[in-house]
């Protein structure tokens, strides 16, 4: 008969539900490439960030697209660096537990590193409304994100803010939420930035908007919209904002009412409107004594269009588009207040508790990782449940406990149960000396020491099993990783029968997918080949902006290109 496992085996977790969602890095990724622009030139490139944190509305995240302006990029003006915080949109994606892409304007559109706002032909297939629409597809369709779909914003700055209600206008079934900084509205030319065209009007512009949805115009029924902008703003003419809001109260129909002006802490006031519904759909702020610039607040940017010294717009528009988002269901998901599991010979019986303040807990899925794999997703129902599987294998297990309320399809976070032993400890031992070796941008290869008495091993990655059989060799490549992402692993023994502990774990990070390069030439020829750009006769590196010195070919320098468009001054480090 088997040794009973006593007290120290009944392995009880008591916890706060541990969210489902994958935990990103928590930092800016390095220039991406992601798709080419066939009708722009060039590949649209830019960041991303992927916070550690959990999504705070229905357990999913959501997905925001930043948007620079004209003579700014991704990586010089809206991601945060080591010196300064951006557009400072790190701190609210923490927030929300919200996914932050920040692309860089494909070609060099009106010679000033512009989006083309001012397109005559937007459509959704391809410019740069359609290299942009695909990489939101990129990141909602691609499951290790955890895209809500129902949660995906745009924003942006100038010509950012004219393609922000661009993008708006022409996909609302995509966009729940839209933030208009210092945005022309559709319609207008290059050459009317300063000024409103006579005869256009907010009819005007909602006339345009409409057109541009096309069959998708149902969606503004359940769009909400923000615009911003500066009284010392005399670039973009100050005129733009309101109507850019009327226009899409316009199109979002019905009757709206002016909700009570308030005032904006750094100076400033916001105007808001709802519907006959009484839901918030619209918001105007006016900041006093802003220029052309976007409004990052304290911690960010104070640059180059970029202003730290007024509203934190980042916070102000999450906070609307959270609170008012017509298409995310408001119920919260089940939660898991404890579970637990206890060992008697090959017996493991599995308990939790929980409360779903929705509804009812209308199932429980018990998960047990080790050498007799449990999945089972019919454990019971109702507030707390116990169910018992038998003639479970030796060896070593983790699990984890889930709640789901079939009503509202909401899942919750898994409780999770410390690694625990069924039977007699083993004498097989995890291996030794597990250690990270060479890495590419898509692979880690691991090695480690022969564990005495087994016949082969088990590799984890972030504490889930990545190899169904046993690896016989003392070392493992794991592929198909994504570049710049940090993995955690750990490696068990096994002798066919049984399964030791898990080792201690190591970190493995793969590489950039990026190899730099450098070109030394005159600077007229790195404007002319594109790794430059003229700015008042200067010549300016692509993605960073430094200032190489006059445009002509009497000034040489050398430019390292560290990532896709993305340029500094010298050699590869």
């Amino acid at each position: 008969m088997r040794h009973i496992i006593s007290l120290a085996l009944l392995v009880g977790a008591t916890c706060t539900a541990q969210a489902q969602v994958t935990a990103g890095p928590g930092t800016w990724s390095s220039n991406q490439t992601w798709g080419a622009d066939t009708v722009n030139g060039g590949n649209l490139t830019g960041y991303y960030y992927w916070p550690a944190t959990q999504p705070v509305l229905n357990g999913k995240r959501a997905l925001v697209l930043v948007l620079h302006g004209c003579a700014q990029t991704a990586g010089g003006d809206v991601i945060d660096s080591t010196s300064d915080g951006g557009f400072n949109w790190k701190a609210v994606a923490d927030q929300y537990g919200a996914v932050i892409l920040a692309p860089n304007a494909t070609g060099n559109v009106y010679s000033n590193h512009c989006w083309d706002y001012a397109s005559t032909s937007h459509n959704r297939t391809s410019g740069h409304d359609g290299v942009l629409l695909d990489l939101i597809k990129r990141f909602t369709t691609n499951a290790q994100y955890a895209i809500d779909p129902n949660q995906v914003y745009v924003a942006g700055l100038s010509s950012g803010g004219g393609e922000t209600m661009a993008l708006g206008c022409l996909a609302p079934d995509v966009f729940a939420g839209v933030g208009i900084n210092a945005g022309p509205p559709p319609g207008t030319t290059t050459t009317q930035i300063g000024a409103v065209p006579a005869g256009y009007t907010a009819t005007t512009a909602a006339s345009n908007c409409k057109a541009l949805a096309g069959s998708a115009s149902p969606s503004f029924a359940s769009q909400v919209a923000g615009v911003v902008w500066g009284t010392s703003d005399y670039t973009v003419a100050q005129q733009y904002g309101p109507m850019d809001a009327q226009a899409m109260r316009l199109v979002y129909g019905g009757t709206f009412t002016k909700g009570q002006s308030t005032t904006v802490a750094t100076g400033g006031t916001n105007v808001p409107y709802l519907d006959a519904n009484g839901k918030l759909r619209t918001t105007e702020i006016t900041v006093s004594g802003m220029g052309h610039a976007w409004p990052a607040g304290t911690g960010g940017q104070n640059t180059n269009f970029v202003d730290a010294t007024h509203v934190n717009y980042p916070a102000f528009v999450m906070d609307f588009w959270f609170k008012n988002n017509l298409r995310a269901a408001r119920a919260a998901a089940p939660v898991v207040d404890s579970c637990n599991a206890s060992v008697s010979g090959t017996t493991v019986t599995v308990s939790g508790s929980g409360t779903d303040s929705a509804g009812s807990i209308t199932g429980w899925r018990v998960v047990l990782n080790g050498p007799g794999a449990v999945d089972d997703a019919a454990a019971g129902s109702g507030a707390s449940f116990s169910k018992s599987y038998t003639n479970v294998a030796n060896g070593y297990y983790t699990g984890s406990v889930t709640a789901t309320d079939s009503a509202t399809g909401l899942t919750s976070g898994a409780c999770s149960i410390a690694q625990f032993l069924v039977g007699t400890p083993p004498a097989l031992q995890p291996p030794a000396g597990l250690a990270v070796g060479a890495t590419t941008s898509s692979s880690v290869t691991l090695t480690w020491t022969a564990a005495s008495g087994a016949t082969g091993y088990y590799v984890y990655r972030n504490g889930s099993r990545v190899t169904a059989g046993a690896v016989t060799a003392t070392s493992y490549t794991d592929s198909g990783l994504a570049a710049s992402t940090t993995y955690n692993y750990q490696v068990s023994s096994t002798n066919g029968s049984s399964e030791s502990a898990l080792s201690a774990a190591v970190a493995g990070t793969t590489k950039s997918s990026w190899t730099c390069s450098a070109t030394t030439s005159s600077n007229y020829a790195h404007v002319q080949a594109g790794r430059a750009h003229d700015s008042g006769g200067y010549a300016l590196a692509n993605g960073s902006n430094q200032n190489m010195g006059l445009d002509n070919t009497f000034y040489t320098s050398t430019l390292a290109q560290t990532s896709p468009g993305y340029y500094v001054i010298g050699n590869c480090p």
